[in-house]
């Protein structure tokens, strides 16, 4: 009779193909999956792309350039982590980003010592402390009004560079100040001082929401507000929160952006900003309704964002057309992760899995004769 393959060579035959699957299910597969092409094709590009050499003590190379260049990013992207696992949105980030620059370069031009340590933490504090009230704003609007999150920050984005422009009265201030330009262009132990400060906060935000109960209440909150506050959560409490840190983040990342350029434009400052962080979320698997969301997720999708304005510039890519080059590449790891195309995904391995070779076992089978009863 013939004999079926015994459970170690099935184990064998599907036991790759199934690691496989459960690997291409996971949420960052995909996202970690186009970081990794986009950094094979700029160093296929140019060879030494991935190499950091040392300079008067200090890193330099095109890695070294993208953490730098991202850390805005990374700043307006964690707090619109948690105002999305809230069922939020914030359109007001890139206008908080102008007004914070607004602020801190015109109080140091207007300080009789521009270069003075004492002017530049003043300034730094001011622009920080109008950040979390225009943040606190923002959910004051939508915690307590009730009003919608789109319509409640696209009010502080439409009027948001008018204001900035009222701060700077319609120029572009330059500063001259080495300890402000630390914040921007600064180094600290190798690293640039912008990196620090932007990994350091997203590693403290990162270790609050999910060693504490905070991350549970965030996710609970945009899952279902009206069930978490029967069960005795602060609905109202965590939404204002999270729209104010939001506000705070914004104003840091402006800081780092204007230091970086010692100047502070209103129109072009943090222009966009909102867009590439809400892309950053949704790429790092945050879903836009609310509930679960990963940090983890959101890091590599500024990764992503920052790799790709950089990929545009090594491949040569016509400034014209490079909305539309990374408009293609976001859209295709998008769909990768669309539950649509997992399923597909999914069902795809499982097939091969069923359909693979049975692999030879050393040992005979079993051969056995059939008894006939009279």
């Amino acid at each position: 009779m013939p004999t079926s393959p015994t459970p170690s060579a099935a184990a064998q035959t599907g036991g790759g193909t199934g690691r496989l699957g459960a690997v291409m299910r996971h949420y960052l597969f995909w996202p970690v999956f186009a970081l990794v092409a986009l950094l094979a094709v700029n160093t296929a590009v140019r060879p030494g792309f991935l190499s950091v050499s040392i300079l008067n003590g200090h890193l330099f190379g095109s890695p070294i350039d993208i953490l730098r260049n991202c850390a805005p990013l990374m700043l307006v992207a964690l707090g619109m982590s948690l105002v999305i696992a809230t069922r939020g949105i914030d359109l007001s980030v890139g206008a908080v980003v102008a007004i914070s620059g607004a602020v801190a370069l015109t109080y140091i031009a207007g300080a009789p010592d521009p270069a003075s340590t004492t002017t530049v933490l003043l300034a730094i504090g001011l622009a920080l402390a109008l950040g979390l009230a225009l943040g606190v704003w923002n959910g004051f609007l939508v915690s307590v009004l009730g009003i919608q999150p789109i319509i409640a920050t696209l009010i502080l984005m439409t009027a948001g560079r008018g204001v900035a422009m009222l701060i700077t009265k319609g120029q572009i201030t330059t500063v001259t100040s080495a300890p402000f330009k630390t914040l921007g262009a600064g180094f600290w132990l190798g690293l640039p001082v912008a990196t620090l400060v932007a990994f350091g906060v997203f590693a403290l935000v990162a270790l609050l929401v999910r060693r504490t109960a905070l991350g549970m209440l965030v996710e609970s909150v945009g899952i279902n507000p009206a069930a978490s506050r029967l069960a005795g959560v602060r609905a109202r409490t965590i939404v204002w929160t999270v729209f104010a840190l939001s506000g705070l983040f914004s104003a840091l990342a402006g800081l780092i952006l204007s230091s970086n350029v010692m100047a502070a434009d209103a129109n072009n400052a943090g222009l966009f900003i909102e867009l590439d962080a809400i892309l950053a979320v949704v790429i790092g698997g945050t879903s836009l309704a609310g509930g679960k969301f990963s940090l983890s997720g959101t890091f590599v999708g500024v990764l992503i964002i920052a790799t790709l304005s950089l990929t545009v510039t090594n491949v040569g890519i016509s400034p014209l057309v490079t909305p539309l080059f990374k408009a293609l590449v976001v859209a295709a790891v998008t769909l990768l992760q669309s539950p649509v195309m997992r399923r597909k995904l999914s069902a795809r391995t499982r097939r091969r899995g069923r359909t693979a070779p049975v692999a030879p076992s050393d040992k005979p089978a079993d051969v056995s004769t059939d008894k006939v009863v009279a």
